[in-house]
């Protein structure tokens, strides 16, 4: 059993080097990893046999991963790292044995065959792969479901060293020649004959749920294969760069894939818990009120008549209450839907918070998230029953504005803070900015969120610089991440 010693040896700096390099490439990823972490890990892989690559890998995710969301990142990256590499790696074929090689085809499990002098999994037939794939998963045989699927990548992957392919593509080729949905309807045949009594409806949903465990695991053996063969062509760095994907909180509101979406939904909610955690705390440590002259002097008498020890007035910072205004039209949509759902879910820090979506008209939704546990379900109402078309559903912020202050202007407060939420590409209508500046006259504060890439602001149809002109901060949140920063300007 292999371990790193006390003290670093020469021999030692080749894993060092990767591991700095592996960490170098989680925090390009996004993952936070501060210094004493780096540390930990390096003095982690001290104690685990660099021989098991389970505890090698746990070991590094212990000290380097601090956030669920965060494993599948780590997980490729991992893979890609330390990927095992040497000759039976490269793409021109192994030159040392094959674990097949040592595998009875008709008993189905490993005997003192020698593979019939065809190096084992090189000389079967496609159709012998197939019964032995077949006998792996029917058995859940890891082993060999590891050896049959580093022959089927350099069998049906088609993999050549140079070739500008990516990863996915070899996956399918190779999962396209394994035909795993037959295979899958022959282990649950297996399954419906080796029940004396037949299966019931339960039964055969648990055994079906088993089964594709084991295709799913798998169909993970393979992609760690191909990126693995991947890795040893191209190297960690150019491999790290074509697998890295932002992280939950990373991911772009207004271009989320559907996976995305729902990574980003499970995201937010202990980002809603951290949030309110930390709007309390700062409510409570904020800095103290002006000099309270009466208390400081009574103080004095006690250090012979000299103010030594100042007091102040210790404000009691009351709860804000929150507008909230959204433009709910197209691609915004998604970036309304997450704003809003964290608002409500830290509304505990706010007094009272009302909700209102517009499109080319306005309407008040605050109704909808009133005595719902499920924001959700709220959100949905939202999208679906609010009143938000005026006349042709194109987005009229300036028309929005004027609906808003008619009807709810008058009750903007000082101890209102009104957010806009929106990209400001108004269609060439008027924008009716005024309407900003009166509600900055009245309200605490007026902050406007934008999910364009600031860059982006001012160009075309966006007028968000007429309305910023009188806010007290326009920010660019195009994510999670970003969101998260913003929530501090609300206390």
């Amino acid at each position: 059993m292999t371990t790193l010693d006390a003290e670093p040896t020469p021999s030692d700096k080749p894993l060092f080097d990767l591991l700095e390099g592996f960490v170098t490439e989680l925090r390009n990823a996004g993952l936070p990893v501060s210094l004493s972490e780096n540390i930990d890990a390096a003095e982690a892989v001290r104690h685990v046999p660099l021989d098991d690559r389970n505890a090698f890998k746990y070991a590094l995710a212990a000290t380097l991963v601090k956030n669920n969301s965060h494993w599948r990142t780590f997980e490729t990256l991992f893979e890609v790292y330390f990927s095992l590499r040497g000759k039976e790696y490269m793409l021109d074929g192994d030159e040392d044995g094959d674990p097949l090689g040592d595998l009875d085809l008709d008993e189905g499990q490993e005997g003192e065959g020698d593979g019939s002098g065809q190096g084992g999994g090189e000389g079967l037939t496609p159709e012998e792969l197939a019964e032995l794939l077949y006998q792996a998963l029917l058995r859940g045989d890891d082993t060999l479901m590891r050896a049959i699927a580093r022959q089927a990548v350099k069998r049906y992957a088609g993999m050549e060293p140079g070739r500008p392919v990516g990863g996915t593509y070899y996956l399918y080729r190779t999962l396209r020649n394994l035909d795993l949905d037959g295979i899958l309807d022959r282990l649950m045949q297996q399954s419906r004959e080796d029940a004396p009594d037949g299966l019931t409806p339960f039964e055969e949903r648990l055994e079906q749920d088993e089964f594709e465990a084991r295709i799913e695991k798998l169909r993970k053996e393979i992609e760690a294969e191909i990126r693995r063969r991947l890795v040893a062509d191209r190297g960690a760095e150019a491999m790290a760069k074509t697998l890295r994907k932002p992280l939950p909180e990373d991911v772009d509101f207004m271009h989320a894939s559907r996976e995305e979406m729902t990574a980003l939904r499970r995201a937010i909610y202990p980002l809603t818990r951290k949030l309110a955690v930390r709007l309390a705390r700062k409510r409570r440590h904020k800095r103290k009120g002006p000099l309270d002259f009466r208390s400081t002097v009574r103080h004095s008498l006690s250090y012979g008549g000299v103010p030594a020890e100042p007091k102040f007035k210790h404000p009691r910072p009351a709860k804000p209450e929150i507008f909230v205004i959204a433009d709910i039209s197209g691609s915004v949509a998604a970036f309304a839907r997450f704003t809003l759902h964290l608002v409500y879910a830290i509304s505990n820090q706010f007094s009272r918070v009302r909700s209102f979506v517009f499109i080319d008209g306005l309407d008040e939704v605050t109704e909808f998230f009133e005595g719902v546990d499920d924001i959700t379900e709220a959100i949905h109402r939202v999208n679906t029953e609010a009143d938000v078309v005026w006349v042709d559903g194109h987005s009229d912020y300036g028309h929005a504005l004027e609906v808003f202050w008619e009807n709810y202007g008058k009750e903007v407060g000082p101890k209102t803070t009104v957010m806009i939420l929106g990209d400001a590409r108004n269609n060439y209508h008027a924008s009716q900015s005024w309407i900003a500046k009166e509600i900055q006259h009245r309200a605490r504060k007026l902050f406007w969120l934008n999910p364009e890439p600031r860059a982006y602001w001012n160009t075309g149809d966006s007028i968000v610089g007429d309305y910023g002109a009188y806010c007290d901060g326009t920010f660019e949140v195009r994510n999670l991440r970003q969101l998260e920063r913003f929530v501090d300007n609300l206390v």
